[in-house]
């Protein structure tokens, strides 16, 4: 059982970084971009439709929407796209992720500007 969650969440980020991929490729519209982009943002961002911490609908977006979004993304894009950015992919997977760091600090910054807001209105609310 172990083995099969293993393999199949190893599929899921293949199938990742192909969409990666796919929103840098020149063969591919413009909405299967948009798509592909939105999909790929959700899956790595710490952001949640559903928050986690809700019983069992938490991990809906992560075992359900997730999924279906790469499959609906990959079915917008041509199949020789799909193979070329496969074969990347898999380089990509040896090598690691690809890093951006202007995106996590985008990230960071919002749930520190977040947090801050919260605790203002908090220590106000307090005093």
């Amino acid at each position: 059982m172990l083995t099969l969650i293993k393999a199949w969440t190893t599929k899921i980020k293949k199938q990742i970084f192909i969409l990666y991929l796919a929103y840098k490729d020149d063969r591919v519209s413009w909405y299967a971009k948009i798509f592909s982009a939105c999909v790929v943002a959700y899956a790595f961002s710490p952001i949640d439709l559903i928050p986690d911490f809700i019983p069992i609908l938490g991990y809906i977006d992560d075992f359900i929407l997730v999924p279906l979004g790469i499959v609906l993304a990959l079915k917008m894009l041509p199949q020789n796209v799909i193979d070329s950015c496969s074969e990347k992919a898999e380089e990509l997977m040896e090598g690691g992720r690809p890093e951006n760091w202007i995106v996590g600090m985008l990230i960071i910054t919002i749930w520190g500007t977040v947090f801050m807001w919260i605790s203002v209105n908090l220590y106000n609310f307090y005093t």
